[in-house]
Formats: structure tokens, sequence, C-alpha cells
């Protein structure tokens, strides 16, 4: 009899034992990350790499789970389902825009930035400061680090080296106001497009371009369906990583800590990539047939600056003047 209760105490214990660790093992949060690009974008790695580094450092009490190639939902979509609480952080830029947010479309407005050290001390000065204070107050959206991207070029299957060369031609653009009102000032008929759509869109002749950096255009495969690629180099910009405020301010302070920490070094992470990846994407698509055209830049910035101008507030062309002013 002794032995027998000896034994289901052990059992009893051990169960209890199990328990206790499976309950310890699992998160207290898991956040849901989504974005635009596939598994080989650098964006990708650098948000596999803030999923690593969060759950080390709070012991497994945050997880992570990243969803890449829009399985959450298109962009505007993810936007949605962060401020209604269905995910939690994504990569994000002009898009922000139809969030009235009128400071947000700076991080990505044609001519603006010169080269990657302006860009550097724009974003990561106190310029970028008060944007990231702009999006957090107005939208809900807490920026947590930011990445700098490769210089948006746009793709056609005709050479363009004049604004005159885009007459006729259907290009995609995102779903942003300045971008539409840009293009067409330059000539083009722009349509706006989730990036998921582009490929299939480019391959039956429904529109006859699209503009983005080099990494996008490698890893979308768009060197399959277009020929050229024309150094228009319109924008030099950069896009953020969001997280729900409303979450951030919602978990404990010292998890909110290893958040931001873990930020940090998923922004250091993907500029390491970014810099080398720029070459070997320019490398690869002109193996893959890709030519790149030289185009008359001050022709199109010309024209590109007067749609920003028309289609700007006073606030935004004051912010605008201080962006170009940074040296």
């Amino acid at each position: 009899m002794i032995k027998n209760l000896v034994f289901y105490f052990l059992v009893f214990s051990a169960l209890s034992a199990c328990r206790q660790t499976e309950s310890k093992s699992k998160p207290e949060y898991t956040l849901r990350f989504g974005h635009l690009a596939n598994e080989n974008n650098i964006w990708h790695k650098a948000a596999l790499k803030f999923a690593e580094e969060v759950f080390v450092r709070s012991d497994g009490r945050v997880e992570v789970k990243v969803y890449p190639n829009e399985q959450l939902g298109k962009e505007m979509d993810m936007i949605t389902g962060i401020l209604g609480g269905s995910m939690d952080i994504m990569v994000t830029a002009e898009s922000l825009e139809n969030w009235s947010l009128p400071y947000a479309i700076l991080c990505a407005t044609p001519y603006a930035i010169r080269d990657s050290e302006h860009l550097q001390k724009v974003a990561g000065g106190p310029i970028g400061k008060e944007i990231e204070a702009h999006i957090t107050e107005v939208a809900g959206l807490k920026p947590i680090a930011w990445f700098e991207r490769g210089a948006r070029n746009l793709t056609t299957n005709t050479p363009i080296r004049h604004p005159d060369d885009l007459k006729g031609l259907i290009i995609r653009v995102p779903n942003v106001s300045l971008y539409v009102a840009t293009w067409s000032a330059l000539g083009a008929k722009p349509t706006p497009m989730a990036f998921s759509e582009v490929f299939t869109s480019l391959q039956q002749s429904t529109i006859h371009g699209q503009e983005n950096p080099l990494a996008l255009i490698r890893n979308a495969g768009l060197y399959e369906v277009q020929k050229y690629c024309n150094l228009t180099e319109h924008v030099k910009g950069w896009a953020y990583v969001v997280m729900g405020n409303k979450k951030f301010e919602s978990m404990p302070s010292d998890l909110q800590q290893i958040i931001l920490e873990s930020a940090n070094v998923m922004q250091a992470y993907e500029h390491e990539l970014y810099l080398e990846q720029e070459e070997l994407d320019y490398r690869f698509l002109k193996e893959k047939g890709m030519e790149f055209i030289e185009v008359d830049k001050a022709a199109f910035e010309k024209l590109a600056s007067e749609a920003v101008m028309a289609s700007f507030t006073e606030e935004q062309k004051k912010l605008y003047k201080r962006i170009q002013e940074v040296r």
C-alpha cells in the first residue's frame, strides 16, 4: 500500500513538474510581424534576426512570428490589421500617407535625398525623430527601427532616357497620391497596385512598367518580364518598422526595453546586409539580361520636383526644405 502511494506521488509530482515547465516555456506574448518582400530579401532576414534577439533576450517570454510575401495581407491591409489588433509589426513607408500622416511621405519623396550619407543624417537625426513622433501621435504606430532602401528605378520593356519617352506608358506605383502626381507630371499613366500583383500584370501587359529598388526587382523575378532598368534613382529613402503603439504600451517595461534593444540590433544588421546586397543585385540583374539605361536625371528631377511642390502643404514644404539643407 505504501509502495503504491509513493509510486502515485512520484507520478503526480512528475506530471506537475511537466505542466509547470510547459507553462513556463509558453510565451507570454506572440507578436505577428508581416512584410511584402520574399524570404530572400534582406527585410526578411532582418526580421528573423529581430525575432531571434527578442526571444533570447526575453528568455522566451516573447515570440515573434515573421510572415513574408504579404501573407498577412497587402500593405494597406497590414496597417489596418495593426490598428485593429490582428497583427503587431510591419515594414512600411510612403503608404502611411494614406493615414493622414503628411510627414511620413518625406521618407520617400522624389529627389529629396542626395545619397546614403545624407539619408543617414536625416533618418537618424532630429528630422527623423520628428517624423517618428508624428507617426506615433497621429496614427498610433510606433516606429521601432528604420531600414535604408536602395534607390527606386524604373523598369520597362522599352528604354527610357527622357520623360518624353514615358508618353502612353502605364506604370505601376504604390497607392500613394504623391507618386501618382509625380508620374503623371513625368508623362506616364500611373496606376496604384499591390506589389504582389505586379509580376502577373507585367506578364499580361496590363501595365508596361514599375519602379522599385533593385532588391525588390530581383526578389520578385521582375527581370523575367522586364528588359530595361532605367536609372532614374528618383527616390532614395527609408522604410520604418512600426509596431502598434497600444500593444507596445500594454507590455511590461522590461519587455518594451527588450523590443527596442532588439530593434536596434535588427536595424544595424539590415544596414550591413544592405551595403553588401546593392552591388550583388546589380550584378545579378545584369547577368539575367537586364540592360541598365542612363537617363537625363536633370529632366526627371525638374518635373518631379515641380509635382512635389504642387502637391505639398506649406508644412511639408518647410520640412522638405530642412531635409535638403542637412549637410
